[in-house]
């Protein structure tokens, strides 16, 4: 018999947010008091588990072939191992850290390590990978990395491995979690209960990625897993789906099933969860301490013109006001600078929040994805402010860089609302009040909430930096192609 194949998996870390909290310019801040404590901070945050682990690679971790031992490497928390033998790295490559892949990648292969790629870039554009892999992996990899790794045993591994289906998850697929170190992590109770999603919102790939068709594991499946993954972490478990409430029937029996386990979990739902009343009622008997909901803008036009339809503005506020009185506290996520934003918009925003007394308010800059239809259609109006031709330019940021030009706001003028309206919102003072009334999670609502002032407080002194700049050397221009 052989020797054992030793695969190691890699998850690289963003540029800023819970894996970095780091100034896009610090290098060249000369304020050395902001520096040290953005430093220090961001160390703090690291220390403070707030990250999860990679549940991808957690899924292909606990494949098991004859003859193969696999490993993970988070490189959050830990320097890629040069030092010892590796038959195979696998890379987990999304479009915005796509440079820091390819880099590594590139150094792997120089020293004849053979490197696998994949994930949400490799899927989306497999040629701009090619040249930095020797084997792509294209799509939901659930039944492929087997037949890759038997490959691997039998020094047969094929250039491409693509599944012209996506996977049946009613088949079970049992979750490991022995790769993982556990005091890394916020927790590592990490649930998957399907995939898909049947909206087609313009700022989104989940549905380009996973599909139209919501795909269901096993309720059985889930069960036994979360009865497992409590016997050796009993933190909170979070729920992964997009939205959690999407398939009503479906959820309503899972979650009635896990209630005598007595669980406490966080998750991900739309607002429709405040019309689905037996629903509501059940999460909260279940153990959900918190949600994040996806309310992206108040603006009638502004959702119709991305797309988002699947609740409707007029019923946001009471939806999220019922959903608090159930008990659960609510991360509100907005994305200010939509095509039917205008300079009133952070008002209403700010009275949304008021009125509805949202827990933990999340304002995001627009991000016009590569793969995306609102990606496309800013690069035929010339509204993007980065190479189109060169997606590897595109980088996930906390808002801390302008990727567009908006459609109804003078781009200066809409840094200086953008910084004004999240100055309003995150303060030390605001942060702890919202905490202290928070239905449940008060901790953590108050940590992130405290996170974010800081957060945000990098995002203006980024954004000042990068006007302050355009300024000087024009540099930020619509890209002309």
């Amino acid at each position: 018999m052989g020797s054992i194949k030793k695969v190691l998996l890699v998850f690289l870390p963003s540029e800023s947010g819970v894996d970095g909290a780091r100034s896009l310019y610090s290098e060249k801040d000369k304020n050395i008091i902001f520096s040290w404590f953005n430093r220090s901070l961001r160390t703090f945050i690291k220390q403070s588990q707030f990250a999860i682990p990679p549940l991808s690679l957690m899924i292909l971790s606990s494949i098991e072939v004859d003859g193969v031992e696999q490993s993970i490497c988070d490189m959050r928390f830990e320097e890629f191992p040069l030092n010892r033998q590796w038959d195979l790295v696998g890379i987990s490559v999304q479009t915005g850290m796509a440079k820091k892949a390819f880099a590594l990648a590139d150094t792997l292969r120089s020293r004849g390590i053979t490197v696998v790629l994949g994930g949400a870039h490799v899927t989306l554009f497999p040629e701009s990978c090619e040249p930095h892999a020797d084997v792509l992996v294209l799509g939901e990899a659930d039944d492929l990395w087997k037949e890759l790794l038997i490959d691997l045993t039998t020094a047969s591994l094929k250039p491409l491995y693509r599944s012209d289906t996506f996977p049946d998850l009613a088949i079970s697929r049992p979750v490991m979690k022995t790769s993982l170190v556990n005091n890394r992590y916020f927790t590592t109770n990490l649930i998957q209960t399907g995939r898909g999603c049947q909206h087609s919102c313009d700022f989104c790939n989940v549905h380009l990625l996973n599909g139209h068709t919501l795909r269901r594991r096993a309720i059985a499946d889930i069960v036994s897993e979360v009865t497992r993954f409590k016997g050796s972490d009993r933190r909170i478990f979070f729920f992964v789906d997009d939205s959690i409430n999407a398939d009503p029937a479906y959820a309503l029996e899972l979650f009635r099933k896990l209630t005598p386990l007595k669980i406490r979990w966080f998750g991900q739902s739309t607002t429709t969860l405040g019309q689905q009343h037996e629903l509501l009622e059940t999460f909260a008997r279940s153990g959900c301490m918190a949600l994040l909901v996806g309310i992206e803008s108040i603006e009638v036009t502004s959702r119709n013109a991305h797309k988002k339809n699947q609740n409707k503005a007029s019923e946001l506020s009471l939806a999220i006001k019922t959903i608090r009185s159930a008990g659960i506290s609510l991360y509100g996520s907005f994305i200010y600078g939509l095509d039917g934003d205008t300079l009133e918009t952070p008002a209403a925003i700010l009275d949304f929040i008021g009125d509805t007394r949202l827990d933990v308010p999340g304002i995001n800059i627009l991000r016009p994805i590569p793969g995306t239809r609102v990606f496309q259609r800013l690069r035929e109006e010339g509204r993007l402010l980065f190479d189109p031709l060169d997606i590897t330019a595109f980088r996930y940021t906390f808002g801390q860089e302008m990727l567009y030009t908006p459609k109804n706001i003078p781009l200066d003028a809409f840094i200086e609302s953008y910084s004004a309206l999240t100055r309003q919102i995150f303060t030390m003072k605001s942060s702890i009040t919202r905490g202290l009334a928070a239905p449940r999670a008060k901790s953590a609502v108050l940590l992130f909430n405290l996170f974010y002032t800081h957060l945000y407080n990098l995002s203006r002194h980024d954004l000042r930096y990068q006007l302050e700049k355009n300024s000087t050397e024009k540099t930020i221009l619509p890209y002309a192609e």
